[in-house]
């Protein structure tokens, strides 16, 4: 009898080989010093966003959002859809792409089983809108985090949401557009279907929602962010288990750990590429200038590089060749954001989309990715290119 196969964790694997190139020295101690202090408190920034983001759906937050949606809906499925626009664009500017990947997926899904809609189009818009609508605050991608930083450094006193409202906004503009005419087929008509109802905390649910709308004005105005989603974590979760401890998952299942350590893994291995020359290389491929044709340059090459790899260590390569002009470095914000969105692995929302919809959709994986490929092979290019030129107008 054959022996059971051993399946060895991503996580595991990740941590093996980071742990191997720093014991090495392929990448330097002191190096690795300085990445650890710039990405420690963007990973910690990750865990806590994601403890608000799963608090506020133990309180009934996002199902109150369904319900909001389901009646101002009135019925019209073409408003509906609309709506969830709204819910997802909100949600990745407040909270992050990756809470909406998890955590708003399910509740459309749900919305689309209750009202008869077909389910893909409605998936598809979350999963779009969870990339292209995370340029606003730094909260809104992890690339942004990384970012933020140097872009103050290169224009003191200028917001970073100053700098990027307008590609921002040109990007979801781009985007809701294309999905409208793509999917318009499936919008028509009406359903009759009655809000969902569930037990809500008359505590929880309000602190929820004030908790949340403090966290975005906080972000917005430049506050350190990973101080204030902390914040935002021990006040909802200390409520919650004073009052409902049964709605508290255990610190395994609550903390994105394995997330975290993959994506440490990740950065240590891209550090170490560029201690060894790849930013040099990639820098052929992004140029140099900063007139309107070297921004879709860059921009071009972010995307290119997050579909090839991911967006994270995509921007990390290529940030060198951009990092001393705030103009290129917001179209290489517009490439690594609003580009992913072709291949499967591109960003990790999408991958935690993915992961919802098996959950949540019956039938999806019959479905398979070429809907999601389908769509970005047009949607990444026109969203990369308005946002370049976005930031062409306003940089």
């Amino acid at each position: 009898m054959a022996g059971r196969r051993v399946r060895v964790p991503l996580w595991a694997v990740a941590v093996v080989v980071a742990a191997s190139v720093v014991a090495v020295g392929w990448l330097p101690l002191d190096a690795a010093g300085r990445l650890a202090a710039r990405v420690g408190p963007i990973l910690l920034f990750l865990v806590a966003i994601t403890v608000v983001a799963e608090m506020c759906a133990a309180a009934g937050l996002f199902d109150a959002a369904a319900s909001w949606a389901l009646r101002l809906a009135r019925g019209s499925r073409l408003r509906l859809w609309g709506l969830v626009v709204i819910l997802a664009s909100a949600c990745t500017v407040v909270l992050s792409l990756d809470t909406t990947a998890v955590l708003v997926t399910p509740v459309v899904l749900t919305i689309a089983r209750r009202t008869g809609s077909r389910p893909l189009p409605f998936a598809l818009t979350v999963l779009a809108l969870a990339n292209t609508a995370s340029l606003l605050l730094p909260v809104s991608n992890l690339t942004n985090l990384l970012a933020a930083h140097r872009l103050a450094g290169l224009q003191p006193g200028v917001p970073y949401a100053a700098t990027m409202w307008l590609p921002a906004l040109v990007v979801v503009a781009v985007t809701v557009a294309y999905l409208l005419v793509v999917h318009h087929r499936d919008l028509r008509g009406t359903f009759d279907a009655l809000p969902l109802v569930a037990e809500r905390d008359r505590v929880l649910l309000p602190l929820a929602a004030l908790v949340t709308v403090a966290l975005g004005v906080c972000f917005a105005v430049g506050l350190p962010v990973a101080a204030v989603a902390v914040g935002g974590a021990v006040v909802l979760l200390a409520v919650t288990l004073a009052r409902r401890r049964d709605l508290v998952a255990p610190v395994g299942e609550l903390v994105p750990w394995r997330t975290v350590l993959v994506l440490a893994s990740l950065f240590v291995a891209v550090e170490a590429w560029q201690v060894h020359g790849l930013g040099d290389l990639l820098a052929r491929f992004a140029g140099t200038g900063t007139g309107t044709g070297d921004l879709l340059q860059v921009a071009g090459a972010g995307a290119v590089a997050a579909n090839v790899v991911n967006n994270l260590p995509a921007y990390l390569a290529l940030e060198p060749a951009a990092a001393d002009d705030p103009a290129r470095l917001a179209a290489l914000l517009v490439g690594v954001n609003a580009g992913p969105l072709i291949t499967p692995w591109a960003s990790v929302a999408t991958v935690l989309w993915w992961v919802q919809c098996s959950r949540h959709w019956m039938g999806f994986r019959e479905v398979g990715w070429w809907p999601l490929v389908r769509q970005g092979l047009v949607l990444a290019p026109l969203a990369v290119v308005a946002g370049a030129l976005a930031v062409a107008a306003v940089v």
